[in-house]
């Protein structure tokens, strides 16, 4: 299954006035959609199985059969693919039977070409987002590794999960950084079962939820007697994780005197138990995250250095959930349909309100906080929870308008990491110049000038 864009997915429209047709077909086109014109149901079927467009716009009106028989073929074939019925003035029953029988919207003649488009506009993007959610769940059934765990279909999340597959392989220790909630964990899993350290352990310790006069036997294990308390021997999380991968969370926090210990490990590939002086050979993996910049850290003698570099020959750093916001739809799909297992529960609609108040939250919690409102949605308790609290302020930004900016925000970032060219713009995010020249002028975005060449 291949993944859909809005800019793949054609018009077709279904009309048997040829200059009503024609005028449809036109709006549309210059918006930049790819349309196809038909006067009867029964060639708009046909057209459905060969050219298998995006969104149906269709006269209720029409010879033979009629928009609603249409209608319901289409809830028979797919019930997702969005039907739009354009409706004669003072049919207001009709389009009110025809909105129960599943149409995605009804435009009642007399119409503008604008609102045509715009309605036709955020059924492309509804269904755009129908298919890519069939995508990753297809993707989920199939068995699909990287990218079922580390999802999202955003620049950083593609190169996070490129170079996760390039380095698990090896037995190199890797740094993770960033925000609280960014699923540091999770890659760190990855590159355990993606490696040929996946039969051994892995092993997950939180430096900084472990009292600093337990670090020391936590890590390094301990022989009896070698404290109060120590009745009989223990063996240390290092040594546990012998073959396979340790992860070392909240690395910052480790007191100094631990990690002038876990570097002659990491130097000696031996270790020392507490209050033994035979060394006992270890061979794990060492992963370590940390939530701030440890290499400012070192830099300012908060953590050693030497140590820093040790761990830090693979840095991976994991964005916030707010630098990714394409990616919501995709999580907040795939954490629901979890929970909607465990909770025995059907997962929720996400609708045009919820998406957009999803999209317009900032997310400070990232992925972890939106794995909790899933669970609260399925639950149905989601309303005074953010980001339904924030919202319940204001009239929440529709999906047009939380598409539009997502889209403005991509648009503005690819100008400038192009020095302003349009071609290198369109060339990286894979659209027409053309397609781009016309959706800068949309959304309001200046052209700079062209960089000189030479």
């Amino acid at each position: 299954m291949t993944k859909a864009t809005v800019d793949d997915l054609r018009v077709l429209i279904v009309e048997d006035d040829p200059d009503v047709l024609l005028g449809c077909e036109q709006a549309l086109q210059l918006d930049g959609m790819q349309t196809i014109g038909t006067g009867s149901v029964e060639a708009a079927l046909r057209l459905v199985a060969e050219a298998r467009p995006g969104v149906i716009v269709s006269d209720v009106r029409l010879p033979g059969r009629d928009g609603l028989a249409l209608l319901r073929e289409m809830q028979a074939i797919d019930a997702d693919l969005p039907v739009i019925l354009i409706t004669g003035h003072g049919d207001v029953p009709l389009a009110v039977q025809s909105m129960r029988s599943g149409a995605y919207d009804f435009i009642e003649k007399p119409f503008s070409p604008d609102y045509l488009v715009e309605v036709v506009r955020r059924a492309r993007e509804k269904r755009a987002l129908t298919l890519e959610v069939r995508r990753l769940r297809h993707k989920l059934s199939d068995g699909g590794r990287l990218e079922s765990r580390i999802i999202g279909r955003s620049p950083a999340i593609a190169k996070l999960r490129r170079v996760v597959a390039d380095i698990a392989g090896t037995n190199a220790s890797v740094l993770i950084d960033g925000d609280t909630g960014t699923g540091k964990e999770l890659v760190a899993r990855c590159l355990h079962d993606e490696s040929p350290r996946r039969k051994g352990h892995f092993v997950a310790i939180n430096c900084g939820g472990l009292p600093e006069h337990l670090v020391e036997s936590e890590l390094f294990g301990h022989e009896a007697g070698a404290f109060t308390g120590a009745a009989k021997r223990r063996v240390g999380k290092i040594e546990y994780a012998s073959g396979g991968t340790l992860f070392l969370d909240e690395v910052e926090t480790m007191p100094v005197s631990v990690q002038i210990k876990l570097l002659r490990v990491l130097q000696e590939r031996t270790l020392e138990r507490l209050g033994s002086n035979t060394p006992v050979a270890v061979d794990c993996r060492i992963v370590a995250a940390a939530k701030g910049d440890l290499g400012k850290l070192a830099a300012d003698s908060r953590f050693r250095a030497d140590l820093y570099y040790r761990l830090a020959v693979a840095s991976l750093t994991l964005p916030a959930l707010r630098d990714r916001r394409e990616d919501i739809p995709l999580l907040f799909t795939h954490f629901a349909e979890q929970a909607s297992v465990v909770h025995g529960r059907p997962a929720p609609v996400l609708d045009e309100t919820r998406l957009g108040r999803l999209m317009a939250y900032d997310w400070p919690g990232n992925v972890r906080e939106l794995r909790n409102v899933a669970d609260r949605c399925v639950l149905g308790i989601e309303m005074g929870f953010p980001p339904f609290a924030e919202a319940a302020a204001g009239e929440p930004p529709s999906l047009g308008e939380a598409v539009e900016a997502f889209e403005r925000a991509l648009i503005v970032d690819a100008l400038g990491r192009a020095g302003g060219s349009i071609g290198r713009t369109a060339q990286a995010l894979r659209i027409p110049k053309s397609t781009l020249h016309d959706r800068m002028k949309r959304l309001g975005i200046a052209a700079g000038p062209e960089p000189r060449s030479g």
